[in-house]
């Protein structure tokens, strides 16, 4: 299996120009009142008995969970990857010569649902190449679904498939390069991406979960910026213009940044408007990335990438 650098959004992005002077024009504020669960899993059941159902109510912005991965494993994957031709060094002439790049190393729904039948054929390819690739460390995608089987509240946790036990990916390793930034934006495989022919959209809510492998500079850089807004029309069109901020502005809508260090793990709801700020430093980001699908009264807990 080759890795995807031919990732594009599952729908259009708005003028990067226009996006980057809105933020410099509104930047946003932090909400105080508004602050992620953590930073352990004893921590986030005590103040928060059903963690997932404040997720989905928006009630707060996150679940972080800090050091649930050993950053030294995260450090032999990535050689483990470059060794194994998955992605190129940060200094690669390759990069250099494609700013703003991201590769895959994994099945992107987004990228690739529009084809049912070839999405799940590669999402084969990677279950086969995720047997082998974390032999020698600490598996990372076990280690996503266990933190999100203890915070399910007895829901169970699988990977996502089809009624006739086709599977989805199971997770996907995202490899920013260059000045890579995500404008505001929201997810969801029903509400945004309108693919109801597949089973992941039975479920009412979406959250994402993501495990940091390596950053792009020293600590403290901001991963994700959540604002503090559920998408509904009424806001598309501002995210679709690039316009935003201005709303976000207008409206008093705070925010709350989360930075993570190699090894922590986070999940948010993706119908919060969230954006990505661009890296900073001279070397690639790099995490493990779910999706997740909810509804507080079904049994079952969907993860795919």
């Amino acid at each position: 299996m080759k890795p995807d650098p031919k990732w594009k959004p599952a729908v259009p992005e708005p003028d990067r120009e226009t996006v980057l002077a809105q933020r410099k024009a509104h930047p946003g504020r932090i909400d105080p009142d508004w602050k992620p669960a953590g930073p352990d899993l004893p921590t986030v059941l005590e103040q928060y008995p059903n963690p997932l159902g404040a997720l989905a109510e928006a009630r707060i912005p996150a679940i972080i969970l800090r050091g649930v991965y050993p950053p030294a494993d995260a450090a032999g994957l990535i050689r483990r990857f470059m060794e194994r031709g998955l992605m190129p060094g940060a200094v690669d002439p390759a990069v250099a010569s494609a700013p703003r790049q991201r590769i895959d190393i994994g099945t992107s729904l987004g990228n690739r649902g529009d084809d049912q039948e070839a999405f799940l054929q590669h999402a084969a390819g990677t279950h086969e190449l995720f047997q082998t690739l974390f032999a020698g460390f600490k598996n990372p995608v076990d280690t996503m679904y266990a933190c999100l089987a203890a915070l399910a509240g007895g829901k169970q946790v699988m990977g996502a498939r089809e009624p006739d036990g086709r599977r989805y990916g199971p997770a996907i390793f995202r490899i920013h390069y260059g000045d890579h930034a995500y404008a505001p934006h929201f997810d969801h495989v029903g509400l945004r991406e309108k693919r109801f022919n597949y089973a992941a959209s039975r479920f009412r809510h979406q959250f994402a979960g993501i495990l940091c492998l390596q950053n792009d500079a020293p600590e403290g850089v901001t991963q994700t910026i959540i604002h503090r807004r559920l998408w509904t029309p009424e806001v598309q069109p501002f995210l679709a213009a690039g316009s935003f901020h201005a709303y976000a502005a207008e409206h008093k809508i705070g925010s709350c940044p989360v930075g993570l260090n190699p090894g922590d793990v986070y999940f948010f709801n993706t119908q919060c408007i969230h954006e990505v700020p661009a890296l900073l430093g001279k070397s690639s980001r790099i995490v493990l990335a779910v999706f997740i699908g909810y509804s507080p009264e079904d049994p079952e807990i969907f993860v795919w990438s």
